[in-house]
C-alpha cells in the first residue's frame, strides 16, 4: 500500500471578527481611490506563542499579495484585537484577507530573556534551541543578513545575551518561516470606485429645454465655472406616440406637446437611439468628449421603460405582460397611472435575452463615454438582475457609476447599496428639522450603512417638489442648497432650483408646468447662482466636506438651528444654519473640546469672508434667513 500522506493538524490559530466587512462579509464594503482602509480582526492562539500578523490584498487584475503589518491592541479586547491598514489605489474589486503565525524565534527569545533576568545558570538546552533557528534563518538570508546570523548562532553558544541583541529579532523575522501560518477561509472584498462616487456634485437638466446638446454643450463652460463635476440627463430617447401625455400629465396631448421623456421608443428606435431634436449620435459624442474637456462626466437615466411603439413591442412581445384577455397592462403606482409606458416582464420565459439586451444598452452608452447611469425605480426591478449589470459593467468599466433612484423601504435601499449601486438618493428631500435631520444623517455616517451606503443630497427632483420649498420662499432654497452641499460629500441640483421654482400640482408634490411633459426655456441667470458657485468651490478647497463619516453634531440650545462640524486632518469647518425660513433665529453653538481646536480660535465665514472670534464652549450666533441662511465656518490654523 502506498504511503499515507502527512497530515497537518488543525490550526491552532483563530481568526475571528475581522472587519470592515458587511453582513460578515457577504457584501463588498465601498470606498474610493486612495482611501485607507483600517483593518481590525480579533487573532488568538491556545498556549503562550507569540503572534505576528499582517493584511494581505491585491488590487483588481493583480496577481501578487502586498501586505502590511498588523499590531495587537488591548484596550477593551483581552489583548486579542489586532489593528493594520492599507491603501486601495486601483477601481474594481480590491481582495483581502488576514495572516497570522506563530513566530518561534520571537517566542524562544523572550522566554530566554526571562530566565537571563532571573539568574537561571544552565541554558544549554535553550541556546541550542536557538542556534537551530537562527542557522535555518541564515540558510534563507542572503548577504549581510546572511553573515550576521551566522554570527549570531556561534555567539549564544558563550554568551546567551548575544540573542538580545538590538536588531536580531527583525533579522530573523524577515527571512523566518510563518510556522502555523493561517487566513481567512476566503479573502473579503472592496468595492473601489472612484473619487466621484463619494464626492462630486451634480446638475441635473433636460437638454430639449436648453436646445438638444448643441445648446447643452454651450453651457458647458458655465456648468464648469460654477465647480459642477456631474452633468445628469433624463431620458434623451424617441417618445412614443400613442397615449402620449400632455402638459401636468393630462391624458391627451395636444399638438405639439413634446410627452414624458420616460415614455422611452418610436419607430425609429428605442434604448439605445438619440430624439432626433436632440442631435445626432455625433452631436452626442462630440458633447460628451466637450464635456469631458471640462472635468464634467455625463450620467444618463436608465429607465426600463417603452412606450408602446417601442421596437421590443415588435420584436420581442414576449417581454412584456398580458392579461388574460392579451392586452398589454401599462405601468401604474396607484393612484399614479403611466398610461404611455408598459413594463418588461422580467418573469418572461426569455429573462436572460432581457438582460441581455439591457446590458446592451449600457454598454452601447459607456461606449460613447457615458460615465455615471441613474437608475430609474431600480427597487421595482429584480435585484439580481442589478447585481449581475452592474458586475458585468464594472468587470471592465470600474470606473462607471451607478445611482440608485430609490425612494422606498429602508431595507430594500440598503440592499440596493449592498449589491452595487455606488450612491443613492435619500430620505434627505423630506427631513426639515433638527431632530430626524441628525438622526437621519447619523444613521448614515456612524452605523454600518457607512461601510456601503452613499448618500447623494437631491433637495428636489423632476418628481419631488416639498412642502418645505413650495411655503418657504427663496430662504428655503438656500437653507437647504447649505444643508445638502455641506452634510453630504455627493448632492444634486435639478435645474430651475436656483431659480426658486417652488409652484406645486394642486394636492401633491409634484411640480405645476411640469418639465417632464412640456419644454421649457432654460438659462443658466438663476440669482441662486452665486451660492452653488461658492459652495461648490468651499467644497473642493476643504477636504472635511468631502467626507461623510466625519459629521458630529454640536448643541444650539435652540431646536430652529442645526450645527454641525467636520474634520479631516488639519481642515476643520463648523457649520450652522438656521432651519426656520421665515423668522430669524438665535442661540449658543456649544463647540467641544474633541474637535481638535485650541480654547480660543478664529473662524472665517466661507460663504462671505466674515471673521468671528470663537472658543470652545458657548458661542452667539443669530441669523434672519432673509439675510443669511447660514454660516460655513472654517477654522483657522497657524
Amino acid at each position: 500500500m502506498p504511503a499515507r500522506a502527512k497530515a497537518q493538524p488543525p490550526s491552532r490559530i483563530r481568526i475571528e471578527h475581522a472587519a470592515p466587512t458587511v453582513d460578515g462579509g457577504r457584501w463588498p464594503v465601498k470606498r474610493t481611490v486612495g482611501d485607507t482602509v483600517n483593518v481590525s480582526a480579533d487573532i488568538f492562539r491556545d498556549g503562550h506563542e507569540v503572534l505576528r500578523a499582517v493584511v494581505r490584498w491585491r488590487a483588481p487584475g493583480e496577481r501578487r499579495w502586498q501586505e502590511s503589518p498588523l499590531t495587537a491592541v488591548d484596550a477593551h479586547h483581552d489583548g486579542v484585537r489586532w489593528e493594520g491598514v492599507f491603501t486601495v489605489e486601483a477601481p474594481g474589486r480590491t481582495q483581502w484577507t488576514v495572516q497570522a503565525w506563530v513566530d518561534l524565534f520571537a517566542g524562544w527569545r523572550d522566554e530566554l530573556a526571562r530566565k537571563v533576568d532571573f539568574g537561571q545558570p544552565d541554558l544549554s538546552g535553550e541556546l541550542s534551541e536557538g542556534a537551530v533557528l537562527l542557522r535555518a534563518a541564515a540558510d534563507r538570508a542572503k548577504g549581510e543578513s546572511k553573515r550576521a546570523l551566522k554570527a549570531a548562532a556561534e555567539a549564544i553558544a558563550t554568551d546567551p545575551r548575544a540573542a538580545l541583541a538590538p536588531g536580531l529579532l527583525e533579522l530573523v523575522e524577515a527571512v523566518q518561516e510563518r510556522t502555523e501560518a493561517t487566513e481567512l477561509p476566503e479573502p473579503l472584498e472592496i468595492d473601489v470606485d472612484r473619487t466621484l462616487a463619494r464626492f462630486g456634485s451634480w446638475y441635473e437638466l433636460f437638454p430639449r429645454s436648453w436646445g438638444g446638446f448643441k445648446g447643452v454643450q454651450e453651457q458647458l463652460p458655465r456648468l464648469q465655472e460654477l465647480g459642477f463635476d456631474v452633468l445628469y440627463m433624463p431620458p434623451i430617447h424617441p417618445i412614443g406616440h400613442t397615449s402620449r401625455k400632455g402638459r401636468n400629465n393630462t391624458l391627451t396631448a395636444e399638438p405639439g406637446d413634446p410627452g414624458s421623456p420616460y415614455a422611452i421608443g418610436d419607430e425609429t428606435g428605442g434604448h439605445d437611439a438619440i430624439h432626433a431634436e436632440l442631435g445626432t449620435d455625433e452631436d452626442f459624442r462630440a458633447f460628451v468628449a466637450a464635456a469631458n474637456e471640462h472635468n464634467i462626466d455625463v450620467c444618463l437615466d436608465l429607465a426600463v421603460n417603452c412606450s408602446p411603439d417601442h421596437p421590443w413591442l415588435k420584436e420581442h412581445p414576449e417581454w412584456f405582460f398580458r392579461r388574460p384577455d392579451g392586452t398589454l397592462k401599462y405601468a401604474e403606482n396607484p393612484p399614479k397611472k403611466y398610461q404611455d409606458i408598459y413594463n418588461v416582464n422580467f418573469g418572461s420565459e426569455d429573462w436572460r435575452g432581457l438582460w441581455e439586451a439591457l446590458l446592451g444598452v449600457v454598454r452601447h452608452w459607456v461606449d460613447r463615454g457615458v460615465t455615471a447611469f441613474r437608475v430609474d425605480n431600480p427597487h421595482t426591478k429584480p435585484l439580481a438582475f442589478w447585481e449581475w449589470l452592474i458586475k458585468e459593467i464594472r468587470s471592465t468599466n470600474p470606473e462607471v457609476i451607478f445611482l440608485a433612484e430609490a425612494f422606498t423601504r429602508r431595507a430594500v435601499m440598503r440592499e440596493l447599496a449592498k449589491i452595487g449601486f455606488a450612491q443613492s438618493y435619500t430620505y434627505f428631500t423630506w427631513k426639515n428639522h433638527r431632530w430626524d435631520l441628525s438622526e437621519y444623517v447619523s444613521e448614515l455616517a456612524h452605523t454600518e450603512e457607512a461601510e456601503y451606503f452613499r448618500p447623494n443630497f437631491f433637495p428636489t427632483t423632476p418628481d419631488i417638489l416639498t412642502d418645505y420649498l413650495a411655503e418657504g420662499g427663496p430662504p428655503a432654497f438656500a437653507i437647504r442648497l447649505i444643508l445638502a452641499a455641506t452634510l453630504s460629500p455627493s448632492y444634486g441640483i435639478y435645474s430651475g432650483y436656483e431659480h426658486f421654482e417652488h409652484v406645486q400640482r394642486p394636492g401633491s408634490e409634484e411640480f405645476l408646468d411640469n418639465e417632464k411633459y412640456e419644454i421649457k426655456r432654460r438659462a443658466l441667470d438663476g440669482p441662486l447662482l452665486a451660492m452653488m458657485q461658492r459652495l461648490n468651490h468651499v467644497r473642493r478647497e476643504n477636504p472635511a466636506l468631502q467626507r461623510l463619516e466625519n459629521v458630529g453634531f454640536l448643541d444650539a440650545a435652540n431646536d430652529e438651528i442645526l450645527a454641525y462640524a467636520k474634520r479631516e486632518g488639519p481642515n476643520a469647518v463648523i457649520c450652522v444654519v438656521n432651519l426656520d425660513p421665515h423668522n430669524a433665529q438665535e442661540g449658543l453653538v456649544h463647540v467641544p473640546y474633541d474637535l481638535g481646536v485650541p480654547p480660543a480660535f478664529t473662524v472665517e465665514d466661507l460663504l462671505d469672508g466674515s471673521v468671528y472670534q470663537w472658543r470652545l464652549g458657548g458661542n452667539y450666533v443669530r441669523m434672519d434667513p432673509a439675510e443669511r441662511a447660514g454660516h460655513v465656518l472654517r477654522v483657522r490654523t497657524a
